[in-house]
């Protein structure tokens, strides 16, 4: 894989999210956050969550997503169970995807990371598929960002976050001895 100069990566597929703006003039992009996500939890492949971040989700649906109406959010990157990846915004852009967050005393981790969310939950472990598809996106990413740390969503909000939940097994993240990541 191989990130353009725009912050597209070639061979995922690519959906636009309206969700996004412009990172603060110098932040690079040091963090890498871990997220999961299912809509309704613990329902996959129902393009639920393509449309939560392009804003054309059926709020009436389902009964869980009247806890979400009026949401605008969105991520970098989203893994399906399948290890299919679809980018969203461009990394040169900043996804909404960490809300109030610290990282190494910096607040407003949406200014300088990398959102991938993995389909899933706190509630069972992750796909093969989705470890072999995020490995070859942090091997891209390492490649062209001055990553210095991945984390998941609870290590920077951990009053209101629990994601990438129990079940990541950061062991099965190739990850570089400069990178810092949780001792999970």
């Amino acid at each position: 894989m191989i990130i353009g100069a725009d912050g597209w990566l070639d061979q995922v597929r690519r959906v636009d999210s309206p969700n996004f703006d412009a990172r603060p003039p110098g932040s690079a992009v040091e963090l890498i956050v871990i997220h999961n996500i299912s809509l309704p939890p613990g329902s996959y492949g129902n393009g639920h969550i393509e449309q939560l971040f392009t804003n054309k989700l059926d709020f009436s649906a389902d009964p869980f997503f009247a806890q979400i109406v009026g949401a605008r959010v969105s991520a970098h990157l989203l893994i399906d169970r399948d290890g299919t990846t679809t980018q969203f915004v461009s990394f040169t852009q900043r996804a909404w995807h960490a809300g109030t967050s610290v990282f190494d005393g910096r607040t407003h981790c949406n200014d300088f990371s990398i959102g991938i969310e993995l389909e899933g939950t706190d509630f069972e472990p992750f796909a093969d598929a989705q470890y072999r598809s995020l490995n070859f996106v942090i091997d891209a990413l390492i490649a062209a960002y001055p990553i210095k740390a991945m984390l998941g969503h609870a290590d920077i909000a951990p009053d209101r976050k629990t994601d990438p939940g129990p079940y990541f097994d950061w062991r099965r993240v190739r990850i570089p001895s400069s990178v810092s990541f949780p001792s999970a």
